[in-house]
C-alpha cells in the first residue's frame, strides 16, 4: 500500500518556486508530482485487512489532521463489565492449587476421552443411573467413539451398536440423546478441534482459521552451486586427507619401531651385565659368528644426478659416516647374538 505522501525537498535559490491563489487550488491536479510519492512501510497486516474501509478511513484522518478523530475509528468489540449471571459462571471459591502443572505417571492406563462432561451431560447421566448402572467416564468415551466414527453425517443406530457393544437399551438412549444435542449443537463435531485451512483455499478469509499454509516457500539459506569447480576441490581435499592418513600410520609404526629399539638395547645391556662382559670379549665372538640379514623390504634407486633434490638438510653421506667400534657397541652386538644363539639351542 502507498500513499501521496510528498518528501520533504530542499528549497533552491536558483529555481523559480510557483505561488497559487486560493482560487487556483482545485485546478492542481495537473501539478501533482507523482514522482514525489513516497512508499508508506508495509503496515504488517495482510492485503485483506488493509483493504477494510474502517482502517482506510482511520488511516485518512490522522494523516488529514494529524490527529485521531473521535469519530474515524476501528470497530472493536465492546468488553461488558457488572453482568448479572458473572458470580453464577464463576464463583469466588479459588484455591490456589499445590501445584499447577500435572504430569501423569508412565503407566500402562488407558488415555482419557477428548470429550468433557457440561451441565446438560451430568444432569442426563444422573437420570441414567436410576436405570442403568453408567459412570461419567464411560458416557465420554461412548461419545468420543460415536464422534470418531462420524464424519458430516451421523452414524446410525445399527452402525452405533456396532461401534459401542454395550447394551442395547444404553446404546438407544445415548444415541436419542448425542443425536438431539448434536442438531441443537449446529456443529459438525462436539468435540472442539482447532480450525484449519482448506486445501481448496476457501477459508482464506475465515478469521477462525488457526494455522495457514505458506503460499511462498522461505528462502533460509544460499543455495550452493554444484560445479566443476567444487567437485575439484572435493577430489583435492579427499587426496589431501588421504595423504595425511598415510603419514600418520607410518608415523605410528616408526615410533613403535624406536620403542620395540629401546626395548631390545635394554634388555641386551642386563643380559651383558648377567654375563660380567665387560669389555665386551663375549660380543665381539657373537659379531664374528653372526651371518648377514637380508632386509625385507626393497631400498628406492635414487640416480645419482638428482640424489641432491632428495637429500635432507641433516642427513649424512655413508663417507662422512664414521661408525664407532667401541666397546660399547661391540658388546651389545656380542650380547644379541648369544640371545638369539641361546634361544635357538632351547
Amino acid at each position: 500500500m502507498s500513499k501521496l505522501s510528498f518528501r520533504a525537498r530542499a528549497l533552491d535559490a536558483s529555481k523559480p518556486l510557483p505561488v497559487f491563489r486560493c482560487e487556483d487550488l482545485p485546478d492542481l491536479a495537473e501539478y501533482a508530482s507523482i514522482n514525489r510519492a513516497v512508499p508508506q512501510m508495509p503496515t504488517g497486516m495482510e492485503k485483506e485487512e488493509e483493504s477494510e474501509h474502517h482502517l482506510q478511513r482511520a488511516i485518512s484522518a490522522q494523516q488529514v489532521y494529524g490527529e485521531k478523530r473521535d469519530n474515524m475509528v476501528i470497530p472493536v468489540p465492546e468488553a461488558e463489565s457488572n453482568i448479572a449471571y458473572y458470580e453464577s459462571i464463576y464463583p469466588g471459591e479459588f484455591k490456589m492449587p499445590k501445584q499447577l502443572i500435572h504430569i501423569q505417571p508412565f503407566s500402562f492406563n488407558a488415555e482419557q476421552p477428548d470429550y468433557d462432561l457440561d451441565s446438560e451431560d451430568e444432569a442426563f447421566v444422573n437420570k441414567m443411573k436410576k436405570k442403568i448402572d453408567i459412570s461419567p467416564l464411560q458416557f465420554e468415551e461412548m461419545i468420543v467413539q460415536l464422534e470418531k466414527g462420524s464424519g458430516q453425517q451421523p452414524v446410525s443406530l445399527q452402525e452405533a451398536k456396532l461401534l459401542l457393544k454395550e447394551d442395547d437399551e444404553l446404546i438407544r438412549e445415548i444415541y436419542e440423546y448425542w443425536i438431539k444435542k448434536r442438531k441443537n449443537c449446529q456443529r459438525p463435531s462436539l468435540i472442539s478441534a482447532v480450525k484449519q485451512e482448506k486445501r481448496d483455499g476457501s477459508s482464506t478469509n475465515d478469521p477462525y482459521v488457526a494455522f495457514r499454509r505458506r503460499t511462498e516457500k522461505m528462502q533460509t539459506r544460499k543455495n550452493r552451486k554444484n560445479d566443476e569447480t567444487s567437485y575439484e576441490k572435493m577430489l583435492k581435499l579427499r587426496r589431501d586427507l588421504s595423504h595425511a592418513v598415510t603419514i600418520l600410520e607410518l608415523i605410528k609404526r616408526r615410533e613403535k619401531s624406536k620403542r620395540e629399539l629401546l626395548h631390545l638395547t635394554l634388555e641386551i645391556m642386563e643380559k651383558r651385565y648377567n654375563l660380567g662382559d665387560y669389555n665386551g670379549e663375549i660380543m665381539s665372538e657373537v659379531m664374528v659368528h653372526r651371518q648377514p640379514i637380508t632386509p625385507t623390504y626393497a631400498i628406492p634407486v635414487i640416480s645419482v644426478a638428482n640424489k641432491t633434490q632428495f637429500k635432507h638438510p641433516e642427513s649424512m653421506e655413508l663417507k662422512e659416516f664414521k661408525i664407532n667400534k667401541g666397546p660399547f657397541v661391540t658388546r651389545g652386538l656380542s650380547v644379541l647374538l648369544l640371545i638369539i644363539l641361546c634361544a635357538r639351542e632351547s
